[in-house]
């Protein structure tokens, strides 16, 4: 079952890993804020702010947003390396997810989310994206055709203990073919993400070819799936 709203709402991430997921690297309720406050600094209240989603944010963003724009980051690329130890995978056999490395660009999506809403709508994300601290968000400069926005991105932690950083080939095709936790599996991960990317007009042949790599070593089948229009 996947993750919704409502979990975010009643922070059951949190709650759930601090009851059965002792293993996991939780970070405090004080740490969870100070993260929080560190990135709205950076904001101006009163004005509507953007976060850039490169990867699950696209198809399953969970948050209320005003307007979504295709955008680009330059100075980071999205790569499978961060292991999961509970959504996309378990203790015995860690999946993988993405995070927003150093180096390259990223094409994605930026969502705006409405001034009056956005310290509500932040505090959700943030349960989904830093209860374990896998990520250090900044703002971050995106292109929107001709227009620059700043936006909030989730960076990948290198100190964090689930930064894979960059595998080979052979483990990475294996660990997504092969991982599965309580959303879903890994593959299904890369297969959404794809499909979600093509859906907006984004080819990400990395991506393409580590799908196509994955397919053959299950031998599945993947039915693509149904994505958010960017003007939604």
């Amino acid at each position: 079952m996947g993750l919704t709203r409502e979990d975010l709402e009643n922070d059951v991430l949190r709650k759930s890993y601090a009851r059965d997921r002792h293993d996991l690297p939780l970070v405090s309720g004080e740490e969870f804020h100070a993260s929080l406050e560190r990135v709205l600094a950076g904001w101006t209240p009163g004005r509507d702010l953007w976060v850039f989603g490169y990867g699950s944010l696209i198809w399953n963003p969970l948050f209320h947003y005003t307007e979504r724009k295709l955008a680009t980051v330059h100075g980071f690329h999205r790569r499978f390396c961060l292991r999961s130890r509970t959504g996309r995978g378990s203790i015995d056999n860690p999946g993988l997810v993405l995070g927003l490395d150093f180096g390259g660009s990223c094409n994605g999506v930026a969502f705006r989310i409405a001034a009056d809403k956005a310290r509500h709508e932040l505090t959700l994300i943030w349960r989904r994206e830093m209860t374990l601290g896998s990520y250090a968000p900044r703002w971050v400069k995106t292109r929107t055709g001709r227009r620059q926005l700043r936006a909030i991105a989730f960076v990948v932690n290198h100190a964090h203990p689930h930064y894979a950083g960059r595998l080979p080939p052979d483990a990475l095709i294996r660990t997504l073919a092969t991982a599965h936790g309580r959303f879903g599996s890994s593959a299904d991960y890369l297969y959404q993400t794809v499909d979600c990317l093509a859906a907006h007009g984004i080819h990400d042949p990395h991506l393409v070819a580590l799908r196509d790599q994955v397919m053959q070593a299950t031998g599945g089948v993947h039915h693509p799936v149904d994505c958010p229009e960017v003007g939604a």
